[in-house]
C-alpha cells in the first residue's frame, strides 16, 4: 500500500532531513546547557544558539539581538500582545482583524477582560484588510495593532508594509503573526516596517516546539512586559532553559529557506495551480477562496458544492488534507475565517484546505487529483437531491 500523500503543510511540515542531521550532535555530544558559562559544554551550546539566532535574523532582515526565542508562534503572539499592555488595561484600545488566528484573537479577548477595548476589523471577500478601515480605526488613540501576514486557511497575504506605514504615522506599534509566511514567502521586517513579528519553526521544516518573536530595537520601539518569570533568559522576556537542539534545527531550517526560497516558492505554486486546474477542468460547483493575486504558494482553499468536507476526508484515508485550520478542526462551529469572507455555514462545512510544501511531488498531485475527482462525483451521486 503506498504511503499516504501529505497535503496539510499549513498544520505542520515534515522536518527536513538536513535539519535533523544538524540537530543530531546536540542530543548525545554537544548537550550542554547554553546558560552554563563555566565550562566548554555550556560555551559550545551557547555558540550553537548564537549561530541559530544569527541565521533566523538573517532570514528576517533583523539583527540577532532583536530575536527572542519562544516555544512557537502562539507563545510569541501572547508575549507580543499581552506584553505590550499593562496588567490593568482600562481605556486602552487594541486593533486586530476578523480572520486572525485564535492565538491572536484569544489574546485580544484576554486584554478585553483587563479592560481594554478590542476593535476587530472586517475583511473583504478575498480576506483582505482594507487599509482605509485601519486608518479610520486609528483616528482614536490605540496601544497596539495586530494583523497577520498570511492566513492559515485561505492563504491571503496582507499588505503589511502599507498597514505598517499607517500605524507608524499614528505612532502605534504593529505586531504581525507571520507563522504561515516565514519560509514560504520573502519576509523582511525592516522593509515591512513591523515592530513585532511571531513565527513557528514547524511551519518551515524545523521541529515543533520552537519559534521566535522579533522585537524591534531603536527609537520608539515597543517595551514588553514578560509573561513568565524566573531565570532571566532571552533578555528577561522569555525565561527558561533554552531548547538547544530545537534552536539548532530552527537555525538550520532558516538557512535552507534563505538559500532555496526563490526556487521553491514558484515550484510549489505551479503544483498548486495544477491541482486547482485539474479539479476545475473535471468538476463544476467549485469556489476557490482567498486572494488569487496575493496568496501563499502552497495554499488551495476550495469550497465543493454538495459535498461535506468531513465525508470527503473519510472517503480518502490515503490523503492528508483538512476541512479547515488544524487548530480549530475539532470545533463544531464553522470556521471564523470562512464566515468572515462571506461563506454561509453550509459552504464552510464543504470547504477543503490543501497545503502543498517542499516535499510535494508531481506524482502525488496526479494521485490526489484522480482520487478527489472520483470521490466527489461518487458523494454527489449519493447525496439526496
Amino acid at each position: 500500500m503506498p504511503r499516504p500523500v501529505y497535503l496539510d503543510n499549513h498544520a505542520t511540515t515534515r522536518v527536513d532531513p538536513r535539519v535533523v542531521e544538524r540537530m543530531l550532535p546536540t542530543f548525545a555530544e554537544s548537550y550542554g546547557n547554553a546558560g552554563s558559562t563555566s565550562h566548554a559544554f555550556g560555551w559550545e551550546a551557547k555558540g550553537a544558539v548564537d549561530a541559530a539566532r544569527a541565521s533566523l535574523a538573517s532570514l528576517l532582515g533583523a539583527r540577532p539581538e532583536e530575536i527572542v526565542f519562544t516555544s512557537g508562534a502562539t507563545e510569541a503572539n501572547n508575549l507580543a500582545i499581552l506584553g505590550a499592555l499593562p496588567l490593568r488595561a482600562e481605556g486602552r484600545r487594541v486593533v486586530t482583524a476578523a480572520t486572525e488566528h485564535h492565538a491572536v484573537l484569544d489574546a485580544c479577548l484576554a486584554l478585553r477582560e483587563r479592560g481594554a477595548e478590542v476593535v476587530v476589523l472586517p475583511v473583504d471577500g478575498l480576506g483582505r484588510v482594507d487599509p482605509a478601515a485601519l486608518e479610520r480605526a486609528l483616528e482614536e488613540p490605540a496601544a497596539l495593532v495586530s494583523i497577520m501576514a498570511a492566513n492559515n486557511e485561505i492563504g491571503t497575504i496582507q499588505p503589511i508594509a502599507e498597514l505598517a506605514a499607517i500605524c507608524r504615522a499614528r505612532g502605534v506599534p504593529l505586531h504581525c503573526d507571520a507563522a504561515q509566511a516565514v519560509g514560504r514567502v520573502p519576509v523582511d521586517v525592516k522593509d515591512w516596517g513591523v515592530d513585532l513579528l511571531s513565527l513557528s519553526g514547524h511551519k518551515f521544516h524545523a521541529p515543533k516546539g520552537v519559534g521566535a518573536l522579533f522585537v524591534r530595537r531603536g527609537p520608539g520601539a515597543p517595551r514588553l512586559k514578560p509573561q513568565q518569570h524566573g531565570g532571566g533568559q532571552e533578555g528577561g522576556l522569555r525565561p527558561g532553559t533554552l531548547n538547544v537542539h530545537g534552536l539548532v534545527g530552527l537555525g538550520a531550517a532558516a538557512d535552507l529557506c534563505a538559500a532555496e526560497l526563490s526556487e521553491e516558492g514558484p515550484r510549489i505554486a505551479a503544483l498548486r495551480d495544477r491541482l486547482q486546474a485539474g479539479l476545475e477542468e473535471s468538476l463544476d460547483g467549485l469556489r476557490v477562496n482567498g486572494d488569487p493575486a496575493a496568496r501563499l504558494p502552497g495554499n488551495l482553499s476550495l469550497t465543493v458544492d454538495g459535498v461535506e468536507a468531513e465525508a470527503l476526508m473519510t472517503a480518502l484515508p490515503g490523503f492528508a488534507f483538512s476541512a479547515g485550520s488544524a487548530c480549530s478542526s475539532a470545533a463544531a462551529r464553522p470556521s471564523h475565517v470562512l464566515t468572515a469572507i462571506g461563506l454561509e455555514a453550509g459552504q464552510a462545512r464543504s470547504t477543503l484546505r490543501f497545503g502543498l510544501g517542499r516535499f510535494t511531488t508531481e506524482e502525488e498531485i496526479e494521485r490526489v487529483l484522480a482520487a478527489l475527482i472520483a470521490a466527489i462525483r461518487e458523494l454527489r451521486g449519493a447525496a439526496p437531491v
